[in-house]
């Protein structure tokens, strides 16, 4: 299964995805100090999210026109350059500028998570969700690196957390020069007919299933994820530290179960495994509601990464067997627009309501949306799978 080109993607998540792993821990908590307006707090980290769903069009379009290398490469300079701008912004004590960054830093991701995509071209069929996976699995990488580095730089400077990002502009620009060396070609000639294909897309009962089962997944561990850090360190009062080892158990939740999703998914088909992703995010809001602690804010976390896990890759693994070959840079474009937009509305919403209600609430919130997959899974079950 390995090559080149997908060990350059190996690397290239390995770096480029610290960027959104620190922007998650850290955003909430510099917005509440850059700002006395509380509830904004979390709206560098929803826009980077916000800048992450309209960006996934173009990156999509981009890389329809002159390829995966070149989109890769705007990439790293994007991550690179927004970074900068964080480290800036801080510095000055501007929060407006703060935001923006996080808007490019979004940008930026768009690209990244095209990784998964890119690597699905790079092998045969049966191995597309081991692909998917493998991907995933190297964020706890990422997650590690970064999360170490913000703990090791974050006083480098006079104001704290500048050298984080100063840090990270280094770190996200290493995959520029070994995407210098990817040569996989992946641009398709579409014609004008592939675009009027979009009410095709929405009609698919499996391609409905595949953005719904990774839209929930991810509007619920977006709300959730995003109020963590507040409610932890600014609510309760846990130590940065304390809250940094939680919010890495939790992304380890969501990637290191790529080991074997991929394998599940091959072996019971994807409605098993979307049904799975489900029961743990009830277990993950139930952990919560019923266990507001320390040990119960990092069960809950791991839970809500397993569930996301599960649903993102299996909701990934079928979109990319159900579309047809010309339209797969239209259908991943629409899948990440919806799918991002709907973790934006979970970013955007996650500060607000957690200090118009509490953290037990904000769990209770998100069980509609949790109950209405469920509901749509029992009655529309793929029509295929990959074995």
């Amino acid at each position: 299964m390995f090559n080149k080109n997908l060990i350059i993607l190996s690397i290239g998540q390995v770096f480029s995805f610290t960027s959104p792993t620190v922007t998650v821990l850290l955003s909430g908590i510099i917005g509440s100090q850059l700002i006395n307006i509380k509830y904004l707090a979390t709206l560098p980290t929803a826009l980077m999210i916000v800048g992450t769903a309209f960006g996934a069009p173009l990156a999509s379009k981009i890389m329809e026109i002159k390829g995966r290398k070149f989109g890769f490469i705007l990439s790293a300079l994007i991550n690179s350059i927004a970074s900068l701008i964080c480290a800036y912004s801080i510095s000055i004590l501007n929060f407006y500028l703060y935001c923006f960054a996080n808007l490019l830093i979004g940008m930026s991701v768009s690209f990244i998570l095209q990784y998964r995509f890119a690597a699905t071209e790079l092998v045969q069929k049966a191995n597309i969700p081991k692909a998917i996976s493998l991907i995933l699995l190297l964020g706890i990488v990422a997650a590690l690196l970064g999360s170490n580095i913000v703990s090791l730089t974050k006083d480098l400077f006079n104001i704290e957390f500048t050298g984080s990002y100063v840090s990270l502009s280094i770190l996200t620009i290493i995959p520029l020069f070994f995407f210098l060396f990817y040569d996989h070609d992946s641009r398709v000639i579409t014609s004008k007919k592939s675009y009027k294909s979009i009410l095709n897309l929405i009609l698919n009962k499996n391609i409905q299933l595949a953005i719904f089962s990774a839209s929930v997944g991810y509007i619920t561990m977006s709300t959730l994820m995003t109020a963590t850090p507040i409610s932890m360190n600014v609510m309760h009062g846990y130590s940065i530290f304390s809250t940094g080892i939680v919010i890495q158990l939790h992304v380890v939740g969501m990637f290191l179960p790529s080991l074997i999703t991929g394998t599940l998914i091959t072996l019971y088909g994807h409605s098993k495994i979307i049904f799975i992703g489900i029961i743990i995010l009830i277990l993950c809001i139930a952990t919560n509601f019923f266990f507001e602690t320390y040990y119960g804010f990092l069960i809950g976390l791991i839970l809500l990464g397993i569930g996301w896990n599960f649903l993102f890759v299996s909701g990934t693994s079928l979109l990319v067997v159900s579309y047809e070959e010309d339209n797969k840079f239209l259908s991943q474009g629409f899948n990440d627009f919806v799918v991002f937009t709907s973790q934006a509305i979970g970013s955007l919403s996650a500060g607000f309501l957690l200090y118009l209600t509490n953290w037990k609430t904000l769990n209770l919130i998100c069980l509609p949306m949790i109950a209405f997959l469920l509901i749509f899974l029992v009655n529309n079950k793929p029509k295929k799978n990959i074995n």
